[in-house]
């Protein structure tokens, strides 16, 4: 079963979010693959919704991160290891990297539209400033107000805003996205990486990530 439109934004206003939430509030209940590692091929087919990526789309590595932007983990990675990595491989050429869509619940759900709906570049600024609020959010006794007073941050009316998360086809879209990582690929979970198809569960450190990373760059 969907999440309709009515059911999305009633459950954002009520849901009541806390660190590490794996309950999902309106979204559809998937069953994981059990594939562990897709061929590249298949990884990088064409989804419900075009890729977001940065770097090089030559670079020797690819990485697939599957994240939920109301993960803690995710939040975690993002604030230590990302900066790391998007210097050091993804900005000289030696890492593309594609982030993908895997909300846990409905405020994960309404950040990535937001991401989705904001004019020019500005999908992965509006998810790096979501992951660096999470704990605003986390403590927040009004979770709703914080999306709202978040939206508005980073560029939306009340009008825009409406017609973001209002936008059904878009609420499907998400969705898909995660269904489809978890029936094709076999995410159970996030952070989920991808690293040239082969797939590795859990954040990591970026010592962890460099010793997987090396052996596939040039010498």
């Amino acid at each position: 079963m969907r999440a309709t439109r009515r059911e999305f934004l009633n459950a954002a206003a009520g849901l009541a979010i806390v660190a590490g939430l794996a309950h999902v509030t309106g979204l559809s209940v998937i069953n994981p693959a059990a594939a562990q590692s897709p061929s590249v091929e298949d990884l990088m087919a064409e989804g419900p919704l075009p890729d977001k990526a940065l770097g090089d789309a030559n670079a020797p590595v690819t990485i697939v991160e599957y994240a939920s932007l109301t993960c803690s983990h995710c939040g975690d990675f993002h604030a230590t290891v990302y900066p790391v990595l998007k210097s050091k491989y993804i900005d000289t050429g030696k890492v593309r990297f594609i982030f993908r869509e895997f909300p846990l619940d409905n405020f994960a759900a309404a950040g990535f539209m937001l991401a989705r709906c904001a004019e020019g570049d500005q999908y992965f600024p509006i998810v790096d400033a979501f992951f660096n609020q999470q704990k605003a959010l986390f403590n927040a006794s009004e979770p709703f107000a914080w999306l709202t007073t978040f939206a508005k941050q980073v560029g939306f009316t009340q009008e825009s805003l409406e017609a973001c998360l209002g936008n059904q086809e878009l609420l499907d879209q998400v969705q898909a996205v995660r269904q489809r990582a978890s029936e094709k690929y076999g995410v159970e979970s996030t952070p989920t990486f991808f690293i040239n198809g082969k797939i590795q569960r859990g954040a990591m450190s970026i010592e962890e990530l460099e010793k997987i990373l090396q052996p596939l760059l040039p010498s």
